[in-house]
């Protein structure tokens, strides 16, 4: 199983970016694929979750109304739309898959059993 992670970079406050994971080596579509991030010095937190086949999705708090993930079969691709970037948002972002019980196990890094390399955003000007 390999989860890959591309599109991070230095975007300007109130930029935008799309993050895009890729899963292979089984199939997925009954997963829930997630974003998370990590920031020097902090723990890693949960960004967004998505279900499969139009199931709920999670986003925290603080990107609501500015990230919107979303996900394509068969590919099992996960995407991160992140608009309105603040320098809060700088941090390593991971892709992981994994099986909730519930949905908030959604926001729990102990909820997945794969994970992505992390790709680096850095919103600065």
């Amino acid at each position: 199983v390999q989860l890959q992670a591309f599109g991070g970079g230095l975007v300007q406050p109130g930029g935008s970016l799309r993050l895009s994971c890729t899963a292979s080596g089984r199939t997925f579509s009954d997963y829930v694929m997630a974003w998370f991030r990590q920031a020097p010095g902090k723990e890693r937190e949960s960004v967004a979750a998505i279900t499969f086949l139009g199931g709920p999705t999670y986003r925290t708090d603080s990107v609501k109304g500015r990230f919107t993930i979303s996900r394509h079969y068969p590919e099992d691709t996960v995407y991160l739309r992140m608009d309105s970037l603040k320098p809060e948002d700088t941090a390593v972002y991971y892709c992981a898959v994994g099986r909730p019980s519930t949905f908030a196990g959604y926001a729990y890094t102990g909820s997945y059993e794969y994970w992505g390399q992390g790709t680096q955003l850095t919103v600065s000007s």
